[in-house]
């Protein structure tokens, strides 16, 4: 397993936020402790405006510069748009890593998959999943699929990427819920929308449901929008999900023989470096399907 990591996503925010530094700090902590056998990787490319203009519009670029806040959820910060890019970037270098052939987790913040082509939101300032996503077809890759799992729709992702030729768009979220979008299926954009409390069984039939969707897509690349906060003492959610299902779903994504990466979305509970661990765990050792 590679972890792409860089320290500095640590340099900005605040404990009174559920999207706080603690949230990778830990999480680091908890990994290098537990695997010490894993690589990490620092991404060292610097994002030109060129690839970021794939997903996101000339003015949003300019607004990220706004010293003024984004929304209640989304504040400008310093040195923001540079921690973006750098999310962005090690989205990207996850990606390489699971087109050579190998297992890649870009461990950073902020996450993304709220942001829309023109606008930040929901704790996202640069959509680094649909940015990877959109550089692969560029780069060639005939089918990508992005599966997200995330506990809030990928309503940033769906809208960027709705009507792209050769991207399958996959959700299982919460709803009601923020940001209040995901409710209907259309074109190449498929979810599976969840009731707050729903059973563990039935919220897992639909991850299942959503990966058998992505499969049947047959896609040369895989990229997970992996959140956490599904899980069931997450403090911003109200859904039932436990470690070991975070396990499973690893266990699956294996067990696809896909090329994949994943990138961090959301997770807002103590447990978090845990529900990493067993995801990543079960990704990087569950035995291939016959």
């Amino acid at each position: 397993m590679v972890i792409v990591h860089d320290p500095r996503c640590a340099d900005y925010g605040s404990s009174m936020r559920p999207e706080q530094p603690a949230r990778v700090t830990r999480s680091v902590e908890h990994l290098r402790a537990a695997h010490p056998d894993w690589t990490w990787q620092t991404p060292t490319a610097v994002v030109p405006d060129e690839t970021l203009l794939l997903a996101h519009s000339p003015a949003h670029l300019k607004r990220l510069l706004q010293r003024r806040d984004f929304d209640a959820d989304t504040p400008y910060l310093p040195d923001i748009p540079d921690h973006a890019r750098r999310a962005v970037g090690a989205a990207l270098a996850a990606t390489d890593l699971a087109l050579s052939g190998q297992r890649a987790f870009s461990l950073m913040r902020p996450p993304g998959h709220h942001a829309t082509a023109d606008q930040a939101m929901g704790f996202c300032y640069l959509n680094q999943i649909a940015i990877a996503a959109l550089a692969a077809r560029a780069r060639g890759i005939a089918r990508v699929a992005i599966w997200d799992f995330d506990a809030h729709h990928g309503n940033g992702t769906e809208a960027i990427l709705h009507g792209r030729a050769g991207v399958l768009f996959t959700s299982v979220h919460q709803y009601p819920g923020y940001p209040g979008t995901g409710t209907k299926s259309f074109d190449n954009c498929r979810n599976w929308p969840v009731a707050p409390h729903t059973p563990r069984s039935r919220h897992m039939a639909a991850l299942r449901e959503s990966l058998d969707a992505v499969l049947a897509f047959q896609p040369d690349l895989i990229l997970v929008s992996a959140g956490f906060d599904a899980y069931a003492e997450d403090p911003i959610t109200a859904m039932t999900l436990e470690a070991e299902d975070f396990a499973t779903l690893g266990q699956w994504l294996r067990a696809s023989g896909r090329p994949a990466a994943a990138i961090l979305e959301g997770g807002y509970a103590n447990e978090l470096p845990l529900l990493i661990d067993a995801f990543l765990t079960a990704w990087e050792k569950a035995p291939q399907a016959a």
